[in-house]
């Protein structure tokens, strides 16, 4: 079990840390922030109270309690102007000189000791910064020259000065963090000098304990001074690989410049030859009429000065210059340069129909909820199997997967794509409408970014879709999802079957997971609410490496933020290596653990492990919605591509499901009929099916056991051991040639 406490308000995400290392400030142009409860003495009859203090942007603000942050701020005090004074152990005055002195008080030393450090970091800054207003009357150096209009020199000359600036705070924190380490190294050094002249008394085991604490202070500073070497080493390459890049950009361009003046000069060459090539010819035909033949006939040597250039040669058609991102280089052997597609940004709005769901739901009780007869007024106009096509929302992130280097740090990125498909859920109370079998949906995708998708039903009852998707980007993704879902009268539960699988080219690397159970709370009374609960067990195969997630079901009664996740990134030999926190409907950050600990029991009497952590990094966010969401079926700007009509799709295709088509438009009435038509045709050519085979079928076979999918065939899975449908191969190559003969008539 971990231990997530939080950190950071900016982050908003709980970390699994209680750690050595002090959350100083490193700083960025913005400051980093310090929260805490910390005794802060009132009065002579309340005495020490306890309160909730901020401290961000040089400024250590108060508050009654976490919640007042948002409204009510009992009082602050600037640090650049402030001292910092120590009492004892626990107790420390913080004054600006004036009307303000709080007299504070931490749980325990080391407690004391990381307010301390935070904030003499943030008042070392926040002087610096004050410094700098006061002078920072010119941007740049008296020494340079002005830049040339149109040539980006004010930009480029500020990026490097805020770098400067930035490096420069790295290292006044350096500074600061060593002043630090003296003063508590000399504390220790006095503290051992008394420990050396003590004799056997009954103080020697207090002084031993001071010891021991000056020694856990000195390491707490001397981490954090680590901390910041390492931010400024990383800030120093991060910014060094910057310039290299464009460094290697400008040798680039300027090659291609060259490549394409030589090419101009031949053009300008053949055409400067072929009109002196005319011009010549004029010339003789007018000498030999008026001098005879032989006069005037230009000899060999005249064109010496043209020898360098290929008498044969032809001027290029094309001169090839840098692509716009926004065009894509075609696969002829022309090399033209073809513009992307432009996909659609908003569908029809959602119209306001009315409907009494507990009329439909109220025998139906406990029921499957894909036998539930149900409207196309509780849908949303995709298919189950653009949903799960909507996993690829975030496919970036399996493309930075597919760039580590360590299989561990790979993991995080695996986890957080795990993670990142329940992002487009937290609005989305539609129901997607259940694909007929042999419905099949391609989401090609190979020009903007990389990769390719298809998804066929493979079964009815149970209904399963089976998803295959190929990236050029070193990964390929497969899944087979079997929805079971049940209605409980005041939520409906859907549980997702099946296990994703995640291959990368580079280490063979091979990941498995499965998905947690979605719960849609209040169907009959009330706002529809989405909450997503259970664990997750990543697995790399090949390694052994394997990452716990686990998704906190929302409690009305939990202090915990809401829609949290939190995990650990083991190797094989259940060492963590990675901590991950943060939510599922908005981001998720990951920590490398320097060192873990058993702590205390849990509420559930399971021992939590502490974790001591370097700082956390981002890893995912989540996209905003598009304009105008909530009319649009609060659909990403992803979904709301997915059932807009291509060219050369398959005639199973869901962007050709009529009664979804009919629904997208906003008509509802006929989309409810073509639904019904559907689904007793559906009904029709199953029976038809079955009469077929019912003499060749025994009674240990089940009913879908006589239906072969048309692009996946089912066989065991080598990881598993499930029975699963793979992608046999074919389609996209059918696609190609246009040959669509083995489709079945669905719609």
């Amino acid at each position: 079990m971990v231990n997530v406490l939080p950190v950071k308000p900016h982050t908003e995400i709980s970390i699994s840390i209680t750690s050595v290392l002090p959350k100083t400030p490193t700083p960025p142009p913005a400051g980093d922030t310090y929260k805490g409860w910390v005794f802060k003495w009132t009065n002579y009859i309340k005495g020490y109270q306890r309160r909730w203090f901020v401290l961000s942007n040089g400024l250590l603000s108060y508050y009654r309690t976490q919640a007042e942050m948002g409204h009510t701020c009992r009082g602050t005090i600037n640090l650049a102007t402030a001292t910092i004074t120590v009492d004892d152990a626990c107790n420390f005055v913080i004054s600006n000189g004036g009307a303000q002195t709080y007299h504070l008080k931490a749980s325990c030393e080391v407690e004391r000791q990381r307010w301390i450090t935070a904030l003499e970091l943030a008042k070392a800054k926040a002087a610096r910064m004050q410094a700098e207003s006061d002078d920072s009357g010119d941007d740049f150096s008296p020494s340079s020259p002005p830049a040339a209009p149109g040539q980006g020199g004010v930009s480029q000359n500020s990026e490097v000065q805020s770098a400067l600036r930035t490096l420069g705070s790295k290292v006044e924190d350096l500074s600061t963090c060593n002043d630090l380490i003296s003063k508590h190294g000399s504390a220790l050094q006095r503290s051992l000098s008394e420990l050396d002249s003590l004799r056997m008394t009954g103080e020697a085991g207090d002084k031993i304990r001071q010891v021991t604490e000056r020694a856990t202070l000195f390491r707490i500073t001397s981490n954090a001074m680590i901390n910041a070497c390492r931010d400024f080493l990383a800030l120093a390459q991060a910014h060094s690989k910057r310039w290299q890049k464009a460094l290697q950009a400008e040798r680039d361009q300027r090659v291609r410049l060259e490549e394409t003046l030589e090419q101009l000069a031949k053009q300008h060459n053949h055409l400067e030859r072929a009109f002196r090539g005319a011009a010549q010819a004029n010339a003789t035909a007018d000498n030999t009429s008026a001098a005879g033949p032989g006069k005037g006939e230009a000899s060999d040597d005249d064109d010496d000065d043209n020898e360098f250039f290929d008498a044969m040669e032809e001027a290029p058609e094309f001169i090839t210059v840098p692509a716009d991102p926004q065009f894509h280089k075609s696969e002829s052997p022309s090399q033209e340069l073809v513009p992307l597609k432009k996909r659609r940004t908003c569908i029809s709005d959602k119209p306001n129909y009315s409907l009494n769901l507990w009329s439909i739901m109220k025998n139906c009780i406990g029921k499957e909820l894909s036998k539930i007869p149900m409207p196309v007024n509780f849908n949303e106009p995709i298919s189950m199997l653009q949903r799960l096509s909507e996993d690829l929302e975030y496919h970036e992130l399996l493309d930075k997967a597919s760039k580590c280097q360590s299989s561990l740090e790979q993991m995080c990125y695996v986890a957080a794509f795990s993670v990142s498909s329940y992002s487009t859920t937290v609005y989305r109370t539609g129901k997607p409408f259940n694909p007929l079998l042999g419905e099949t949906y391609e989401l090609d995708r190979r020009r903007e970014s990389g990769y390719r998708s298809l998804c066929e039903q493979v079964s009815h009852h149970p209904p399963a879709a089976a998803h295959h998707v190929i990236s050029n980007r070193g990964w390929t993704l497969r899944q087979e999802i079997t929805v079971a879902s049940k209605f409980r009268g005041k939520y409906l539960s859907i549980m997702p079957l099946g296990t994703i699988h995640a291959i990368f080219e580079k280490g063979n690397n091979h990941y498995t997971w499965k998905k947690v159970t979605t719960t849609v709370h209040n169907i009959i009374v009330g706002k529809l609410w989405i909450d997503q609960s259970g664990e997750i067990d990543v697995v790399n195969h090949t390694t052994g490496d394997h990452c716990h997630l686990k998704f906190a079901p929302y409690s009305y009664f939990s202090r915990d933020v809401a829609r949290k996740v939190t995990g650990v990134v083991m190797d094989k030999d259940g060492k963590a290596h990675y901590v991950l926190s943060g939510t599922w409907d908005e981001k998720m950050e990951f920590s490398r653990v320097m060192q873990s600990s058993r702590g205390e029991n849990g509420t559930e009497g399971k021992q939590k492990t502490v974790y001591q952590t370097l700082k956390a990094r981002e890893v995912w966010r989540r996209n905003p919605l598009p304009e105008g969401a909530e009319t649009m079926y609060y659909f990403t700007d992803l979904a709301l591509t997915l059932n807009e009509p291509e060219e050369g799709m398959a005639p199973t295709d869901s962007r050709r499901r009529p009664d979804q088509r009919l629904m997208e438009d906003g008509r509802w009435d006929e989309a409810n009929s073509e639904k019904q038509r559907l689904e007793e045709k559906q009904r029709s050519v199953r029976r038809e099916r079955e009469r077929e085979a019912a003499s060749q079928r025994t009674s240990s076979q089940s009913e879908e056991s006589d239906y072969q999918a048309l692009w996946f065939e089912r066989c065991e899975d080598q990881i598993t051991g499930e029975q699963i449908h793979i992608y046999k191969g074919g389609y996209w190559e059918a696609k190609d040639c246009g040959s669509w003969e083995g489709c079945p008539d669905i719609f």
